[in-house]
């Protein structure tokens, strides 16, 4: 089974960075709730192999190079919520969104530089407890040098990752409750301050989320979140748990 798990994912990230997409869209101008659009996730990039999450540099490039010689077109994040919410916006021709988990310090050493030279725009969400504390994550002012380019947006991706199923069987249930709302609300308060920037959107740590989990994030002030499922997001989702493509290379670092 593991084999056949890691082969689809082997063949799926070929695939997006030999020429296909997860799904051929129609030249159309439809609204994202009528036509699908994939949001990719990354979370750290290198020049080699490091661990289960790094996405080669040059490969990464080789993605951006090929939206662009195929006229997609990359999006920000907000404009596609927008889209799904509004349910009237039109989308321009083949878009495609891409996003970025926890904020390691090679989306500032690695990721960014591509950012500026293929001028494309890139959600990031960051959970705040580790930005300028772990050795591992980018720092406030190295955040605050990517979005002033005007192509970085940072969202919350709660305030120091927790794995919910697993707090959930540790605590109390109204320990619980509280240590929920913490998460959800603490993350938006520090990025709001930090950037002075709407913090409205959510990405669940381990793609974890639950109907409680839903129902706390609006109650603290969020329009949508992300979950990590390999389909194209539309307006037939729960806007509380929007797929997005986990992108990762140790799928194919052997071929």
């Amino acid at each position: 089974m593991k084999t056949i798990f890691s082969t689809f994912l082997a063949v799926f990230f070929i695939l997006i960075l030999t020429g296909s997409s997860p799904a051929k869209m129609e030249e159309t101008n439809s609204p994202a709730h009528a036509k699908g659009v994939p949001i990719y996730l990354y979370h750290r990039f290198g020049h080699e192999i490091t661990d289960s999450m790094t996405v080669m540099v040059a490969r990464f490039e080789s993605q951006l190079k090929h939206f662009q010689e195929q006229n997609y077109t990359v999006i920000p994040l907000r404009q596609l919520i927008d889209s799904i919410l509004k349910k009237n916006t039109p989308m321009p021709l083949r878009p495609v969104v891409l996003t970025v988990d926890d904020g390691h310090k090679s989306v500032y050493t690695e990721m960014f530089p591509l950012i500026k030279k293929y001028r494309v725009p890139v959600t990031v969400f960051l959970y705040p407890s580790a930005i300028s504390n772990a050795s591992y994550a980018a720092t406030w002012a190295q955040l605050r040098e990517m979005k002033e380019t005007g192509f970085l947006d940072y969202q919350s991706h709660t305030f120091w990752h927790p794995n919910f199923k697993t707090e959930k069987k540790r605590l109390k249930p109204d320990e619980y409750e509280r240590f929920v709302e913490s998460q959800l609300r603490r993350p938006k308060e520090r990025l709001e301050k930090e950037f002075s920037a709407k913090i409205d959107m959510l990405a669940w740590p381990f793609g974890i989320y639950d109907e409680e989990l839903m129902r706390k994030a609006r109650e603290a002030g969020y329009v949508a979140a992300f979950s990590m499922e390999r389909r194209d997001a539309n307006g037939a989702d729960d806007i509380m748990a929007l797929p997005r493509y986990l992108i990762a290379d140790k799928w194919i670092k052997n071929r």
